[in-house]
């Protein structure tokens, strides 16, 4: 038998396994489902030392095939991060269920009782990069919302990944689940993506989580729905009437608190009522970080030691300490270069002026609009989601951070007592 044949007939076997999983997942009890979510995050506790020792094996392979800062820096586990990946899987199991809850009930004239019921998706496949929190992350929110899943995480990661997902497997059977809840291809052979882009029949929804390559093929490829995660061309926009230290602090914290996160700020734009006032200090404050940064015309003109930005770099996500600068006409012209080069998944103005910003809110057609706060915040933990899967940036079915209620879907359940149609 062929390499390509076994990976063929595995992934056949994966999905054969989780259509059954998913068919007793889906009416779990709660309480069965929270034990073994803080059961995993017991688990990932006590063997943090064997994932630690994994992630070091992964970021020695990573730093010799020369990744990027931002690569390594998503890849990296140390104490705090495996204390947050378990934090997270007990935010988790502490939410409300979502499956079974009642979206809306109303009577008909004709004496039907019709309810809008939430269900699971079924079987969710997820495909990421990098990050191994993403193993747990999205192996919780797809138990606890009734889903099994079959994860795919980068090459780059595979021993952490495999390491998190041991503990997650063990969390499993403690609470008298199937290990085929929550599965993890055991291959880093490209084809086993491709084999479950096309496991219809098996698997309901694709969830890609990566770069923009990644994004594409999956599109193009899968013949199963997308849920797709795009890449972050994020905007922090300096109003006319912004305040000078909020502008600073903001801007320096969407830019460099985390460069490698797709919340990360990758292009400011200034209002020209503020560039002499504001520009020099927020500039500096970012050179002081280490920050690369890229400007406009008018921006070289105030800084001669600005690098010039090209077309290219309005459609750039950097994930790395690089910011470029562009000079604006008021909130319009904020609006339009949005509008021309946001990629759809955050953006924010600093402004004092609140019908300004509710203009901003209203008309920037982003997954998630901000006012007067870093886009660092776009992430389903600050927005009491407990974790995402990532930030959908399409506009069927989820928009925004993909937490446990954007993983379910919806049935109409119709109560009567005899009525026919006439």
């Amino acid at each position: 038998m062929t390499t390509e044949q076994t990976i063929k007939d595995m992934m056949l076997e994966m999905g054969k396994a989780a259509k059954a999983a998913a068919g007793t997942l889906a009416n779990a009890p709660t309480k069965q489902k929270n034990k073994a979510l803080t059961s995993a995050a017991r688990l990932i506790r006590a063997d943090k030392d064997n994932i630690i020792t994994a992630n070091a094996k992964d970021m020695e392979i990573a730093t010799a095939r020369r990744l990027a800062g931002a690569m390594l820096d998503r890849l990296a586990l140390d104490n705090e991060r495996i204390e947050a990946i378990a934090k997270s899987l007990e935010a988790i199991a502490e939410l409300p269920d979502p499956v079974g809850g009642i979206m809306a009930q109303w009577d008909q004239p004709s004496g039907l009782n019709i309810s809008r019921v939430r269900v699971p998706l079924g079987v969710i496949g997820i495909i990421y990069e990098s990050r191994p929190n993403v193993t747990a992350d999205a192996g919780a929110l797809c138990l606890k919302s009734g889903n099994a899943s079959i994860l795919r995480g980068g090459s780059e990661s595979a021993l952490s990944n495999r390491a998190i997902h041991d503990c997650l497997v063990q969390g499993l059977e403690e609470a008298g689940l199937s290990p085929d809840c929550i599965q993890l291809i055991p291959t880093q052979d490209r084809s086993a993506v491709g084999e479950m882009l096309g496991l219809v029949g098996y698997v309901d929804i694709i969830v890609p989580r990566g770069g923009k390559s990644l994004i594409e093929r999956v599109q193009n490829d899968s013949r199963v729905p997308v849920m797709a995660h795009l890449d972050g061309i994020c905007h922090v926009y300096v109003d006319a009437d912004a305040n000078l230290e909020k502008a600073v602090a903001i801007t320096l914290n969407a830019k460099m608190r985390r460069t490698g996160v797709c919340g990360a700020a990758e292009t400011l734009l200034i209002d020209q009522a503020v560039l002499n006032s504001h520009l020099p200090t927020i500039m500096d404050a970012l050179k002081f970080a280490g920050c690369e940064l890229r400007g406009d015309k008018t921006v070289l003109a105030l800084d001669s030691t600005i690098l010039p930005a090209t077309e290219e770099d309005w459609n750039t996500e950097y994930l790395d300490s690089i910011l470029s600068i562009r000079i604006v006409d008021g909130i319009q012209g904020a609006i339009d270069h949005i509008a021309t080069y946001s990629s759809q998944h955050t953006d924010s103005i600093i402004t004092e002026n609140s019908e300004t910003a509710e203009k901003f809110l209203t008309l920037v057609d982003s997954a998630i609009v901000m006012h007067n706060t870093s886009t660092q915040f776009a992430d389903g933990g600050e927005f009491g989601m407990g974790a995402e899967i990532g930030i959908s940036t399409g506009k069927m079915h989820a928009r925004g951070p993909v937490g446990l209620e954007q993983l379910t879907s919806y049935k109409y359940q119709v109560r009567s007592n005899g009525q026919t149609r006439a």
